[in-house]
């Protein structure tokens, strides 16, 4: 296996979550397959290991600037960690190509969801790593606060997050990834929560569905390559803290656009790929 390419993937991945606030991930499954060739099932547990190892790192930051809205992240996170073993089940009932296929429709999605969201009002077009602490208009949100800015979870918010944690932690055991595309925007839209405030928040919640994901990984004896994971980790964590430092310096909105290009020119290549390959 060639370490010079899992450097370099390792770079670009946390590179990307620093831009994106965690959405980056999504870019470990291509890098690991297509990039070091690996298996599609051994290439999530991989993903899952250095992506949440990398959110570990972002979260504590996050902590200690108290950027991150813990009772609403472990809300979320808690019912995430119960869907990843679910994903983590799943998988092992998909073939590898048909992983792949389905894991790049989910990238073509993400893809259209990423141009829509940049290419709509201001407020949705917002930079997703500028500052955005309090929310200006809570009408929208499923989720309401106190005037001093403390959630309020309401048995409808309540059902709410358990069911995106639940649905999130599925996806990320199922297909490796961080599930921060997903979690940012459903903080934002039903929490209602600042852009801020929810990158940070996402990153604990990323972090700890990981743990539930990897474990389980583990506990149902899949192929997971510690010493793979490890250099792809600390390569991504490098990128990550050069990313974070980058993006500041970025147009939300445009920024948004060319990850939704890179996406769904990846996208389009792994169909490629299998269809040519079958």
């Amino acid at each position: 296996m060639d370490w010079i390419l899992i450097v370099v993937f390792g770079l670009i991945v946390g590179f990307s979550m620093g831009l994106t606030g965690g959405g980056g991930s999504i870019f470990a499954i291509p890098a690991l397959t297509y990039g070091l060739g690996l298996g599609s099932h051994e290439a999530v547990g991989v993903s899952l290991a250095s992506v949440g190892t990398t959110a570990l790192l972002g979260a504590v930051q996050r902590l200690w600037r108290k950027e991150v809205e813990v009772p609403t992240g472990l809300l979320f996170a808690g019912m995430g960690m119960l869907g990843a073993p679910v994903g983590t089940w799943l998988n092992g009932f998909f073939p590898e190509q048909l992983l792949l296929v389905a894991f790049a429709t989910l990238m073509v999605a993400i893809s259209v969801l990423m141009w829509r969201r940049a290419a709509g009002p201001p407020a949705d077009a917002a930079p997703i790593i500028e500052p955005g602490d309090v929310p200006v208009d809570q009408s929208g949100a499923s989720c309401r606060r106190d005037p001093q800015g403390r959630l309020r979870i309401t048995s409808r918010c309540g059902l709410m997050l358990s069911g995106l944690g639940f649905g999130t932690g599925i996806l990320s055991g199922l297909f490796g990834v961080g599930g921060g595309f997903v979690i940012v925007p459903a903080l934002v839209l039903f929490a209602g929560l600042g852009i801020r405030r929810a990158v940070a928040t996402s990153l604990l919640i990323m972090a700890l569905i990981s743990v539930s994901g990897v474990t389980s990984y583990i506990l149902a004896q899949r192929p997971l390559n510690l010493s793979l994971a490890a250099v792809f980790a600390s390569m991504a964590i490098c990128g990550l803290l050069l990313g974070t430092q980058f993006g500041r310096r970025l147009s939300g909105p445009r920024l948004q656009r060319v990850f939704s290009v890179a996406i769904l020119l990846i996208a389009a290549f792994m169909l490629t790929q299998h269809f040519l390959a079958g």
